[in-house]
């Protein structure tokens, strides 16, 4: 039988907890006692380090990474009826905010062994309705971001990017998040700065897109009780930004650590014919997941659950052949690179309280099974 409880689990989040978990008691605390439980200072305290962080002028908490991705591309101006270009081969949010709005996401294809958007089919699949690109720096992989904001000026487009996976990966030596309009961000528990909860934010370096966005996460409203806009209640808690002003101390050393860990995962597999993550130039990926292919997925999954490790599979079902977008019109085999890699992709463990000897075992009941 399959062992439940993995010995080795995907991200110890329990472990990083206890870390910190006199930490954030006190800063719950500091909550409770202040009674700051919607938005207020420990949001604001947030948001400021949050932006600081990331290279950007404006940061707005929201209630979680969907949201923001979607109260990011209504602050850029996509409405009912616009086009988006964005990826098939992420999670089911992004293409789920573009509709949320009335828009329509035009998907493409990806890159082998980067898993980002190609930006050369970009340009194929532009049309006059047309208004923006959406591109996902998937597994804390950063897009090749210059390619992009050139076919975006070229075609009057707006970028508005999804940072969901990526938090502090740099193209460039500059932060995902602020090379278009906004980014988006999630701090799901999971993530590499994960929250006890729900919670997303957006970054900008423009004055108006942020200033629309903190409008519409509030029911349209600058002042109590004067609305100028019909918007929403999307807005962050207290006790999740106190608990992420916390863990933000943190990010940097748990960012160097999934890079030693990719490293050496890279080390034993690269060598031994897989495909792992390659990264683009000019790049500092984050390593949310570390993904790597295998022929026998099956086979390699169940191993590695009777020795009791961890993995996932991120992701099986690109979003063109879900049920749920099946009105857009694609088919099996619009995308043969996306098709391919959620065929064969296996993401192995990864967090930063990952210790040498568990890496070690992993690698070694993993080569004993997978197949290139």
């Amino acid at each position: 039988m399959p062992n439940r409880t993995p010995n080795i689990p995907i991200i110890n989040v329990e472990a990083q907890h206890q870390k910190l978990r006199a930490e954030i008691l006190q800063a719950l605390e500091d909550v409770f006692d202040s009674r700051a439980y919607i938005q207020g200072p420990y949001v604001q305290a947030f948001e400021t380090a949050f932006a600081s962080q990331h290279g950007v002028t404006h940061a707005a908490g929201c209630s979680n990474g969907t949201t923001a991705l979607s109260l990011a591309l209504e602050a850029a101006g996509v409405g009912p009826g616009d086009e988006v270009i964005t990826t098939s081969y992420t999670f089911i949010a992004t293409a789920e905010s573009i509709l949320h709005l009335g828009a329509i996401p035009v998907f493409v294809d990806i890159e082998p062994g980067t898993y980002n958007i190609d930006p050369r089919l970009i340009r194929q699949a532009i049309t006059p309705r047309t208004k923006a690109i959406v591109p996902v720096h998937l597994y804390g992989t950063p897009c090749s971001m210059d390619s992009l904001q050139e076919i975006a000026e070229q075609n009057d487009l707006e970028i508005v990017e999804d940072c969901a996976q990526a938090h502090l990966a740099k193209f460039k030596e500059q932060a995902v998040g602020s090379f278009g309009r906004a980014g988006s961000f999630s701090f799901y528990p999971g993530k590499n700065l994960g929250a006890c909860g729900d919670a997303g934010m957006v970054v900008s370096n423009d004055d108006e897109t942020i200033w629309r966005v903190k409008k519409l996460l509030d029911h349209g409203r600058e002042t109590k009780y004067l609305h100028d806009i019909v918007g929403y209640n999307r807005r962050m808690d207290g006790m999740q930004a106190a608990i992420l002003s916390v863990k933000l101390r943190y990010l940097e050393d748990w960012t160097a650590r999934r890079r030693e860990i990719a490293a050496f995962y890279d080390a034993r597999l690269k060598p031994a014919g897989f495909q792992v993550i390659e990264p683009p130039e000019n790049t500092e990926p984050v390593y949310h997941l570390y993904v790597v292919q295998v022929a026998n997925r099956d086979e390699t999954a169940a191993a590695l659950s009777e020795n009791g490790i961890g993995f996932g599979i991120h992701y099986p079902t690109p979003l063109h052949v879900q049920p749920s977008m099946q009105t857009l019109g694609y088919k099996t085999g619009s995308f043969p690179v996306t098709e391919s890699s959620a065929d064969r992709v296996i993401s192995l463990p990864m967090c930063g309280e990952l210790a040498e000897e568990s890496i070690d075992r992993v690698c070694q009941v993993f080569t004993s099974i997978a197949q290139p």
